[in-house]
């Protein structure tokens, strides 16, 4: 999973990546205009894993993954001409979703390139280059299907074309409209139709509001026009980067003295988990309590090949039982004695936080 971080020049969007990766890359208040991909990976935040490694005591704990991958170099036009650069929409193509960091706080340390802080209008400039990047690619394949179909008369893929150009014609619409194309309701063949262009606005996005270390985290004072399909979470940037630059015991004393649960960070992680629809099933045992990410709907043979290809050829049931009726039991033995762990086959929808035990032969 890759989620590509993006926010106009002094967004405080690599303040945020050095957050979260517990990165050191520089920050600088002025942008060169070179597109640059600094990539790090960290631990998805789950409660669960701990307490099963708890349980169990294993040699090893495996956390799920994501990707962040800090995109400089984007910058808005103000204008209506294709801005996005081969490389840079290269660069935000290879992402599966977008954590837009958008500025809400005011620092003179800090000076905003338009001169004053304004969180709706450069929310809606950077997202504004994306549907104009995504409308000229629309645009120009358009183009070439009106061509093919005129000249070209009858032949084979005719019905195909034909289907992508109207679907293409409803997406044309939708974003001279400056919708989005991830708030269209899509049907499963529309969205097959899609899956060779890499659209950015069908891109799930997290807006991720930087409000300062005293500001506001009611995000719905800010008024941003967003996506229904859309989340946004408050953060305190530079707290968040003092907090996750700290040992672990110091920052659990930091959190615990300012009443905070956790930081906003592991929150954040996790929305970007949900949004694009992952969820997480684990093994354990004595050498390894893992988590493993799968889509949601994701069925048991399909989560055994997540783990091995082997497991996957050779499946013959998977032993289940849920993370909650685990933990009431104790042990994966009383969980058996009370009947919570079942037997399924290929086709049973793995549930979020299922431990999975799988049968197989190859």
């Amino acid at each position: 999973m890759q989620i590509g971080i993006v926010g106009l020049p002094n967004s405080t969007k690599t303040t945020l990546f050095n957050a979260l990766t517990h990165s050191q890359v520089e920050t600088t208040l002025t942008s060169s205009g070179k597109v640059e991909v600094h990539t790090a990976s960290v631990e998805v935040p789950d409660r669960r894993v701990d307490v099963l490694t708890e349980l169990f005591k294993p040699r090893k704990t495996t956390h799920a993954r994501v990707q962040y991958n800090d995109v400089a170099g984007l910058k808005a036009s103000g204008g209506t001409e294709r801005t996005l650069s081969g490389q840079l929409l290269n660069a935000l193509s290879q992402n599966d979703a977008l954590l837009h960091v958008v500025r809400a706080f005011e620092d003179e340390k800090i000076p905003h390139p338009e001169g004053n802080v304004d969180a709706v209008r450069d929310f809606a400039a950077l997202e504004f280059e994306f549907l104009i990047s995504d409308l000229g690619i629309v645009e120009r394949r358009l183009e070439r299907l009106s061509h093919d179909l005129d000249r070209k008369g009858s032949y084979p893929e005719r019905d195909l074309d034909q289907a992508e150009m109207d679907l293409l014609e409803k997406l044309r619409v939708a974003l001279e409209n400056e919708q989005p194309i991830r708030s269209l309701d899509l049907s499963e063949r529309e969205k097959r139709l899609l899956k060779g262009f890499q659209f950015l606005t069908a891109k799930p996005e997290l807006i991720a509001l930087n409000v300062g270390d005293d500001g506001s985290e009611d995000a719905g004072k800010f008024g941003l026009r967003v996506s229904r399909t859309d989340k946004i979470v408050c953060l305190h940037g530079a707290l968040e980067m003092e907090i996750s630059q700290l040992p672990q015991e110091d920052a659990d004393l930091f959190l615990s003295e300012y009443g905070i649960q956790e930081p906003g960070l592991n929150r954040m992680i996790r929305l970007n988990y949900e949004l694009l629809g992952l969820q997480s099933f684990f093994t354990v045992g004595e050498d390894e309590v893992r988590a493993w990410t799968i889509p949601q709907g994701a069925t048991a043979v399909e989560a055994a090949g997540v783990i091995h290809s082997d497991l996957a050829r050779g499946f013959i049931r998977a032993e289940v039982v849920s993370y909650q009726d685990l933990i009431k039991a104790g042990s994966l033995g009383e969980a058996r004695k009370r009947g919570k762990l079942r037997l399924e086959g290929k086709e049973y929808l793995v549930q979020d936080g299922d431990i999975l035990n799988i049968r197989f032969n190859v």
